[in-house]
């Protein structure tokens, strides 16, 4: 797990590009058969890649003892949206089909977690996003189908984004 400290504002603008890349780009988020961690102490936030080819990945209960706490969910929900192949994750047992462009969250609480893709040739890559909570909610699959996206801002003021 790479683990990224904050740095002031002050600091980040005496920056070049090359230390702008050091202190916030992450180059590498998919490794084949690989989970990929990166901590930043900006919100607590972990994010990186789950890229199962041949073998399923999973978060270990020795992950958690890295947050000080018994497993990875015990204080902290996950995002993840999958951006290859067919894949399957199982939360405590229970198998999410995810596919391309698919989304599921996962509530805090859960403690088991496993990844493996439906076809080695196209793996799925899961990229993920870990922030601290205090409330469990339900795991969920969210599927284009059920975006409700809402556009927003004025490109004359080049602000203009879909959510």
């Amino acid at each position: 797990m790479q683990i990224r400290q904050s740095i002031h504002s002050d600091h980040a603008k005496q920056l070049d590009t090359q230390g702008l890349r050091r202190e916030f780009l992450v180059e590498e988020i998919f490794t084949p058969d690989q989970l990929t961690m990166t901590y930043s102490h900006i919100d607590r936030i972990v994010f990186g890649g789950i890229m199962p080819v041949q073998d399923p990945l999973a978060f270990s209960d020795a992950l958690g003892k890295t947050f000080g706490v018994s497993y990875f969910l015990e204080r902290r929900e996950l995002g993840l949206i999958n951006i290859g192949g067919p894949g399957v994750v199982v939360v405590d047992g229970i198998p999410f089909e995810i596919g391309n462009a698919e989304a599921l969250y996962v509530g805090q609480g859960a403690r088991e977690l496993s990844f493996v893709s439906v076809d080695a040739m196209q793996p799925a890559k899961f990229y993920y996003n870990s922030a601290p909570a205090h409330v469990s909610f339900p795991t969920r699959k969210v599927t284009q189908a059920q975006a409700s996206p809402s556009t927003l801002g004025e490109a004359a003021t080049s602000n203009r984004r879909t959510i």
